[in-house]
This record gives structure tokens, C-alpha cells and sequence, in this order.
């Protein structure tokens, strides 16, 4: 059974980590507030998002939004403009609670009553390395029947653990699984 990569690119071949690609498609399904947070409405819409309960409330200090309840009510009533940290700090508490919300629907989406969802996996692009060290690769598929590692990795946002859980189930790919560890693209449908 072949190793992980080591010295990926070596020979020019370009890709991505799978794991990164399938962070990217999972974030693809959730709906982020699209207005940009330096304006005035999408620094409320974040921020309402954040506070709109006392559990959103405990899930935004948890995500890195430390500062007091009334530094955010004097955002949320505009007597106050957040620095700039501030503001990249809602950002990030915004999302990773947003994706701590939108995991649990996510999971039975892809593990669909134990049937799991058809991952399309494309290889990496050997279009600058020399014809001789060119490798005979195709798209494959594959059927991810449990997500449960997966989700919870992208979820708290463990690259680590979502590149193990990722390689986890290449595996089941056989004998040549090391040769999608990097990837051109990857989809599937939640």
C-alpha cells in the first residue's frame, strides 16, 4: 500500500490536498451572509446571527468573540464601530458557527439513510511533467457511506483531522489510493 506524498510537485505536477477540496465543497453548501462585513448591514446581519440567542451567544466566545456583551450591543445599536481585529473576529465566529449549525444537516444529507453519496474524484494536473514520469490516471468514484469523521473535522475546522478522515476513505480506492491524495477536483451532491 503506498505512503502519503512526500515531496508532492517534484516533478511539476500540480494539485491540491482531497481534504482541501472537500472542506471547499462543504462550505459550497452553506449560505453565508453574502453583504460584506465593513458595511453597516453586514456587520448587524453577522452580529444578529451571533446573538440571537443566549447557545449563539456561548458558541460565538467559544469560536474567539471575547469581547463584552455591552461592546456588541453598542455595535448592534451603532454607537460604536469594531476595530479591525474586532471585525475579523466576528468574521470567524461567524463561520465556525455557522458551520457548527449547518453540520448536523449536512451529515444525514451525505450519509442518506446509510447509502451514502457518490464522490467524483479528478487527478492531479500532469499537463508540465515530462512524458516520460507521467502517470495513467482517471477520474474514479467512490461511495461515502459514513461522513460522521469527516463532518465533525470540518466542522470544528481540524485540517489534521479532516486529512485523515479524508485519507481514510480513499483507501477504499485499492492499491493505488496514494495517487489521489492530491487532486484536481473533487464533487458531490448534499
Amino acid at each position: 500500500m503506498p505512503e502519503r506524498t512526500v515531496d508532492f510537485g517534484k516533478y511539476r505536477a500540480r494539485g491540491t490536498k482531497g481534504h482541501e477540496l472537500v472542506a471547499r465543497q462543504l462550505d459550497s453548501y452553506l449560505t453565508y451572509i453574502t453583504t460584506p462585513l465593513t458595511t453597516e448591514r453586514g456587520l448587524l446581519a453577522r452580529l444578529h446571527y451571533l446573538t440571537r440567542t443566549d447557545h449563539a451567544r456561548t458558541a460565538a466566545r467559544e469560536a474567539g468573540l471575547t469581547v463584552t456583551d455591552d461592546t456588541v450591543n453598542a455595535w448592534l445599536n451603532g454607537e460604536r464601530r469594531p476595530l479591525k481585529k474586532n471585525l475579523a473576529a466576528v468574521e470567524d465566529a461567524y463561520r465556525t458557527v455557522r458551520r457548527h449549525n449547518v453540520a448536523r444537516h449536512l451529515l444525514s444529507r451525505l450519509n442518506r439513510e446509510g447509502r451514502g453519496t457518490r464522490v467524483e474524484i479528478h487527478p492531479l494536473d500532469q499537463s508540465l511533467v515530462s512524458r516520460p514520469l507521467q502517470r495513467v490516471m482517471g477520474h474514479r468514484h467512490l461511495n461515502i457511506r459514513h461522513w460522521d469523521r469527516i463532518i465533525d473535522a470540518w466542522a470544528v475546522g481540524d485540517d489534521r483531522a479532516l486529512d485523515d478522515a479524508w485519507i481514510e476513505k480513499i483507501v477504499d480506492l485499492g492499491s493505488q489510493w496514494g495517487q489521489y491524495e492530491y487532486c484536481t477536483n473533487i464533487g458531490f451532491a448534499a
